[in-house]
């Protein structure tokens, strides 16, 4: 099921690959595939969310209820911050293709500077090559999974 979704993610319905270069495009669902049959999840924090609410409520609080509604709203929107960032995991592949331009480049160099001067004319080609040398397959994992927890702050789960 999850290279089905990134196979949606990477092309369009006319089958043609989406605006990336077919280099990236081959290394974005290299990721995915590994991701993918290692069942790998993420959780990506939205702190950035989680405080907006906590700081929303305590000043909605405040308007309401004076200096007690301040540590009421502030109590309550605290919890609901950490209830809506906490531990949203969502299949790897899944993040991977929903990541912006910018970002899909960054794990790119990435992923590149592992691949080093590997050459290769298709997925399929690529892929095999990857598969087919285990210390590789890890080296390219590892990388993955460090821009995932450095980049995105995300934390990591196998398997369920």
């Amino acid at each position: 099921m999850s290279n089905l979704l990134c196979e949606k993610f990477l092309t369009h319905g006319n089958g043609r690959a989406a605006t990336m270069a077919p280099r990236m495009d081959d290394v974005m669902q290299l990721c995915c595939d590994l991701s993918a049959n290692q069942q790998i999840k993420a959780a990506v924090k939205n702190s950035g969310k989680g405080s907006a609410v906590a700081g929303g409520t305590a000043f909605l609080g405040g308007l309401l209820g004076g200096p007690p509604g301040i540590a009421v709203g502030g109590a309550v929107g605290g919890l609901l911050g950490w209830w809506m960032t906490s531990e949203q995991f969502r299949p790897l592949p899944q993040i991977i293709m929903e990541l912006p331009p910018h970002q899909q480049q960054r794990l790119y160099a990435d992923i590149m500077a592992v691949l080093g001067s590997l050459d290769w004319t298709d997925l399929a080609q690529l892929t095999a090559l990857v598969i087919g040398n285990a210390t590789l397959q890890q080296q390219v994992t590892a990388a993955l999974l460090s821009y995932i927890t450095k980049e995105l702050r995300a934390e990591v789960r196998y398997g369920d």
